[in-house]
């Protein structure tokens, strides 16, 4: 029996709280203001289970209530082209995130691969995520590799 879950609506305030563990580990002191805006839309997001959207869960073996370990991922579609799948079904995964107390369990590495097979059961054949240097050792024997397209972002 795996120790990994689907997260639930239920789960929303914990999923932020791991998010927020994820954001300080690579920016210390940020702000986090944005959860309670946030937690509405994140529960409606994990009670559709048939969505675009998925996140997986590992509960703490310690602190009944509290969530491990964490990885969301949603699928996108992206015209096919040099290098796409043609059917331009794509992956993408983030907050991967472990509470500080849980770590060095395989927790993260069980979520994410949970995480790539949902991605495989519904057709992506391409899997794309942003990795800090310390968790670059994960992603690389998960088979990940790095990508040379630069990446550029907007805020509208």
């Amino acid at each position: 029996m795996s120790l990994v879950r689907r997260a639930v609506a239920g789960d929303a305030a914990e999923v932020l709280r791991l998010r927020q563990v994820m954001i300080d580990s690579v920016s210390p002191a940020s702000p986090t203001g944005w959860q309670a805006a946030s937690l509405p839309t994140l529960r409606a997001r994990l009670d559709r289970p048939d969505g675009e959207f998925a996140a997986f869960v590992v509960d703490h073996p310690d602190r009944p209530g509290a969530l491990a370990a964490l990885v969301a991922g949603t699928l996108e579609y992206r015209i096919g082209g040099p290098g796409k799948p043609p059917d331009g079904l794509i992956g993408y995964v983030f907050s991967v995130a472990t509470d500080p107390d849980a770590r060095r369990r395989g927790y993260a590495r069980a979520c994410v691969d949970e995480l790539l097979e949902w991605f495989r059961e519904r057709g992506a054949r391409q899997v794309m995520l942003t990795a800090s240097p310390d968790a670059e050792p994960l992603y690389e024997s998960l088979g990940f590799t790095r990508d040379t397209t630069p990446s550029m972002r907007l805020y509208l």
